[in-house]
């Protein structure tokens, strides 16, 4: 035997507070739009009205809303009002879908959350007026009623606890929040006089030398910014237009950007996500769309492919922008740069023309001074370049006291455009600067002078042996710089082995043995600068023991000026060597 389904309308009534609508405060919206899609269907000729009466206007602790629409018959009561889940009267009036706000059927039963009871007087043209009272228990009633004018009134008996949700203060803010652009007359009465919420077009349609600072004042009210720019939006395919407003500050580029989304020009979400592409966080948008699809709650926007195709469409207008500013004011544009690199520079990562943007027009970090990579390699020609910042600063004095102009490629995405460079232009090259490559450019010393500091230079290594690095002795600039202490990618990989060797079990610890034995034995490096005094004065030194600890203070002293990480057995070697050093200096009269 078939039997019907029982509803609980207390169980749906709190499954719609707490897990569809994200606050009770929607039922204003539900109420608007209920309105709204009355008076679209009638089709007047005299403009819509909708009328709020909080309760204190109407004195009995009711709130009322009426509107102009085109009310419902009795047998169309019984049909809308009466059935949980049944579509908007959009298709059983016969109007076409997108002509409506409504897509779920279930606005009025939204009320509930806010009301213990629900009244709705409503009359169609042609038709005797009629009044349904609904219960949150899930019970209802129908009978005829005195109303003359066609048209709906809404009548909320509120709930213990929700009255501060319907007072009058309240409803004019929810009222202007959900309602602002609706083409129709919304007044919320108030003991103080009547108050329009409603502004009847859109802020982005007026035109005139004016409109640039009257978007601007928008944005200040709705963001609580002063944009950098404003930029027209406009998606035929989705109904879509609006403007996005250009953030005056660095943003996040990790923190979701929320914009303000209204669907036929009901507010659908002040947070929307989705709507722009990730790399379009700069930007912060106010749009009205009739086509794309909200979700049930109609407080975000259905994920589809309409709405795929127009945050590729949305993404492609502020690409043309940044475009066209590099072409009309670059001034404008290194503005921009300064405040939104990062969103440009991840734009560029798989866009060969802002690739070419922000190679003509973002200056990088080199050890020559701040300048674009086009400017780079317009003087020098070759890009040579380091991936880590903390490398950058290790070598770029040296490299420049080498003649060897150098590109900090450690800042977020900027290695990854350097490598992009040959895509785009054949001619670009680059190179990757080994640490270990410098000691090319450093002199050797006579076999003579060599020769004869050989005794020195072995009880230097014998100093840094149980830290596997090597030492060599060369002349370079600066004269300053006493020792440098240099670590290519062959050797920091086999430190890092080393490193998880000594963490791991006995069968990884097989694993990565048996990796070590195919890489080469390359080790960090020790370079000492026989230009410098301080490595003269270690080489001219007979005493043994007094030249290993100089040579560790010295090997301390290079990891703490090329910001190399210090480990504890370098940190040991640190207060060794000076200890060392100050007893070599003046004897501890207590040993």
């Amino acid at each position: 035997m078939d039997r019907t389904f029982q509803v609980d309308l207390r169980g749906v009534v709190d499954l719609l507070s707490h897990h569809l609508y994200g606050s009770p405060r929607v039922y204003v919206r539900e109420l608007l739009q209920n309105a709204a899609d009355a008076i679209t269907a009638r089709h007047s000729r005299e403009p819509g009205r909708v009328l709020i009466e909080p309760p204190e206007v109407t004195g009995d602790g009711t709130l009322r809303v009426s509107d102009t629409g085109i009310g419902l018959t009795e047998a169309q009561v019984h049909e809308l009002l009466a059935t949980i889940g049944r579509s908007s009267k959009r298709d059983d009036l016969g109007f076409a879908r997108h002509e409506f706000l409504g897509q779920f059927g279930i606005g009025l039963l939204s009320c509930f959350l806010v009301a213990d009871e629900i009244r709705v007087e409503t009359r169609a043209a042609g038709a005797s007026a009629v009044r349904w009272t609904g219960y949150a228990d899930g019970r209802y009633s129908v009978e005829p009623a005195d109303r003359a004018e066609t048209g709906t009134t809404v009548t909320l008996l509120p709930r213990r606890g929700a009255e501060p949700l319907l007072a009058a203060p309240t409803v004019v803010e929810l009222a202007r929040l959900y309602g602002s652009l609706l083409p129709i007359d919304v007044t919320v009465a108030t003991p103080s006089g009547p108050v329009r919420t409603a502004e009847d077009r859109l802020p982005w349609a007026s035109s005139g030398p004016e409109r640039r600072e009257a978007l601007f004042e928008y944005a200040r009210s709705v963001f609580g910014f002063t944009p950098f720019d404003v930029i027209d939006l406009s998606v035929p395919e989705a109904g879509l237009t609006g403007v996005a407003f250009v953030l005056p500050q660095p943003a996040n580029p990790t923190a979701r950007a929320g914009h303000r989304v209204y669907l036929k020009r009901m507010l659908l979400s002040e947070g929307a996500e989705g709507l722009l592409p990730d790399w379009a966080f700069f930007a912060r948008c106010v749009v009205d769309t009739s086509e794309l699809k909200p979700t049930a709650s109609r407080e975000a926007l259905y994920s589809d492919s309409l709405l795929e195709a127009t945050r590729e469409a949305l993404g492609e207008r502020l690409r043309g922008w940044l475009v066209g500013l590099a072409a009309t004011h670059p001034g404008r544009l290194a503005e921009f740069l300064a405040i939104h690199h990062v969103g440009v520079k991840a734009l560029a990562l798989h866009d060969d023309e802002m690739l070419r943007l922000v190679d003509a027009w973002w200056p990088m970090e080199t050890n020559v001074g701040r300048m674009t990579l086009a400017e780079f390699r317009e003087r020098y020609g070759l890009v040579r370049y380091t991936v880590k910042v903390e490398e950058f600063r290790q070598l770029a004095s040296v490299a420049a006291a080498q003649d060897l102009p150098l590109v900090n490629g450690g800042y977020v995405y900027e290695t990854e455009i350097i490598e992009r460079l040959p895509g785009i232009e054949r001619s670009a090259l680059i190179e990757r600067l080994e640490p270990s490559d410098l000691t090319t450019r450093f002199d050797v010393l006579d076999g003579d002078v060599e020769l004869a500091l050989r005794p020195v230079l072995t009880e230097a290594q014998r100093a840094v042996d149980r830290l596997g690095c090597e030492v060599v002795l060369r002349a370079y600039e600066p004269i300053a710089l006493p020792a440098l202490y240099l670590v290519n990618r062959a050797a920091a990989f086999n430190e890092q082995l080393r490193s998880t060797r000594e963490q791991v079990d006995e069968v990884w610890a097989g694993v990565l043995d048996a990796l070590a034995r195919t890489t080469t034995d390359d080790r960090p490096q020790l370079v000492l600068n026989y230009r410098n005094p301080i490595v003269r004065r270690v080489t001219a030194l007979d005493d043994p023991a007094l030249i290993r600890l100089a040579v560790e203070a010295l090997y301390g002293q290079a990891l703490l000026l090329g910001y190399h990480p210090i480990r504890p057995v370098d940190a040991a070697l640190l207060n060794s060597s000076l200890l060392g050093l100050l007893n070599q200096a003046v004897p501890d009269k207590d040993r």
